[in-house]
């Protein structure tokens, strides 16, 4: 299980940079090149990588959910979130 402060760090990183630590652990681990601990330790770190690559999608598709289009199917506006978050 990742720690609390590894966890934190993750939590600072944008999507992007994010991702890429997480395709370099596969790489590295589909190279079979790292010791056992190291292998397990990798997967823990991607694994928490994975779940923050997770949420930052989610919280994105959020954001886009709430633009309104017009009918030329241009952003029109937001939906502020309080109103948003009353329709869940």
């Amino acid at each position: 299980m990742a720690s609390k402060d590894t966890t934190a760090k993750i939590s600072k990183m944008t999507f992007e940079d994010a991702l890429s630590e997480l395709e370099d652990i596969i790489r590295n681990l589909e190279s079979g090149e790292t010791n056992l601990d190291g292998a397990i330790a990798a997967y823990e770190r991607g694994t928490a990588l994975k779940r923050h690559c997770d949420d930052k999608l989610r919280d994105a598709q959020e954001k886009v959910s709430r633009i309104k289009l017009d009918d030329a199917g241009r952003a029109a506006k937001a939906v502020p979130e309080a109103i948003n978050e009353k329709q869940s």
